[in-house]
Parts: C-alpha cells; sequence; structure tokens
C-alpha cells in the first residue's frame, strides 16, 4: 500500500519595491517553520525560471504532510500566523496556493534539488474521463521522457480555495538543475505529450525551482 502524501505549494508576487532585507526577513522566517510538529518537509526561496509569461510570481514555498490535518494544524499555528501577518502580507501583491493529496511517499528533497513545478486549469465542463486523461499523461512523464531526470514524480487534484481556479498541481523533482535542462532537450517528445491535453486545458502556470543549499539538515 503506497503512503499518501499532502502536497503544499504556495506563490508569492513580493513587490519590487521591497528592501532586502525584508524579503531575507520573509524567507528566513518562512524556512523556520519546519521546525513546527505537522510539518515533514518545507523549503521557501526565489522562483529559479518562469516559463509562463502570464505568471508574474517571485517565489514560492513547498511543504509536505502526512494528513490534511496536519496540513490545517500548520495552518493555523501561531508561528505560522505570525509570519503570515507580519512578513509576507506587507511585501506581497499577490499570493496564491495549490493543495493535492499525493500517492507519493514523503521520500527526502534533498538541498540543491531542482523542480519543476506545474499547475492546470482545466475547461469548465469536462468531466471524469478528461480529467482523467490529464492525470494519466502527467503521470507517465516520468517513465516516459523523463525517466533518466527525475527522481519524484507528484501530482494529484487541488482542494485549496486560493488556487485561483487551477483544479491540478504537480511536482517533478531532479537531481539538480542539469537534468531538468534535460527534460527541454526532448522537445519534440514533451510536445506530443502536450498535445494529449492541450485542448482541455484553460491555463497553465509552469515555474523551476532550485530547493536552498542552506535547508537544514533536519529536511534530508
Amino acid at each position: 500500500m503506497s503512503t499518501q502524501t499532502i502536497e503544499h505549494i504556495v506563490l508569492f508576487k513580493v513587490n519590487q519595491q521591497t528592501e532586502p532585507t525584508k524579503l531575507n526577513t520573509m524567507l528566513n522566517r518562512l524556512n523556520n517553520l519546519i521546525s513546527l510538529d505537522p510539518v515533514l518537509h518545507l523549503s521557501a526561496g526565489p522562483i529559479f525560471r518562469n516559463k509562463s509569461k502570464a505568471s508574474s510570481f517571485t517565489h514560492l514555498l513547498h511543504s509536505r504532510y502526512k494528513s490534511k490535518e496536519d496540513l490545517n494544524a500548520y495552518g493555523v499555528h501561531p508561528d505560522h500566523q505570525s509570519v503570515v501577518k507580519e512578513c509576507v502580507l506587507p511585501i506581497c501583491d499577490d499570493i496564491m496556493a495549490v493543495d493535492w493529496v499525493s500517492d507519493l511517499g514523503p521520500g527526502p528533497i534533498k538541498p540543491g534539488s531542482a523542480m519543476r513545478i506545474t499547475f492546470l486549469k482545466l475547461k469548465q465542463g469536462l468531466g471524469e474521463t478528461e480529467k482523467g486523461v490529464v492525470l494519466d499523461t502527467i503521470g507517465g512523464i516520468k517513465s516516459g521522457v523523463g525517466r533518466e531526470c527525475i527522481e519524484q514524480i507528484s501530482f494529484g487534484e487541488n482542494f485549496c480555495a486560493r488556487a485561483k481556479g487551477f483544479s491540478i498541481g504537480s511536482i517533478a523533482v531532479c537531481r539538480g538543475v542539469e537534468d531538468l535542462d534535460r527534460l527541454d532537450m526532448n522537445g519534440e517528445v514533451v510536445e506530443k505529450e502536450k498535445e494529449k491535453v492541450r485542448d482541455l486545458l484553460d491555463g497553465v502556470i509552469v515555474l523551476d525551482y532550485v530547493v536552498p543549499s542552506s535547508l537544514s539538515p533536519a529536511n534530508l
């Protein structure tokens, strides 16, 4: 039986006029939330590469939990609430979050790992069959074009109310940026996979993120 993991990703658009000290304080305090009991993994930092013209987000946080209850406990924890109120909201122009239940077990994500994060917005009126086609296509990436590059792949249906209409999220974890770039070298194969679902989508966000090298050993 596979072990389920709750994935939680928050995207931040930091105001361009923000002082570097305030941004560093936000990221440091977000990363310190790894110390909270419900958190299995957490890292926050700048977006390495924004591959979607429609997206203007600058930073992200990724964390993992054993259950939705643990995610909720993290969300209402006084330390988390304090960081959001004192450090995040004063300097961010926009925030969105996507959460899903993954069949992937809570495997380690090492500092320096490179992640491709994808959010999909399905067209209105689609049924479970079309949704299944999209999920199956994402699930087949690791065994297909990404079999030599991707260490972990996690995907599922969003259950967060702050996702701005995006209903499916996925994370592909690679050892580093070189492996992430190798995914893009298979351009024809990638395009073939995209064609399977292109007509089912009403929006896509694709971001690359590198886990900070200063990530605490407690996260390994």
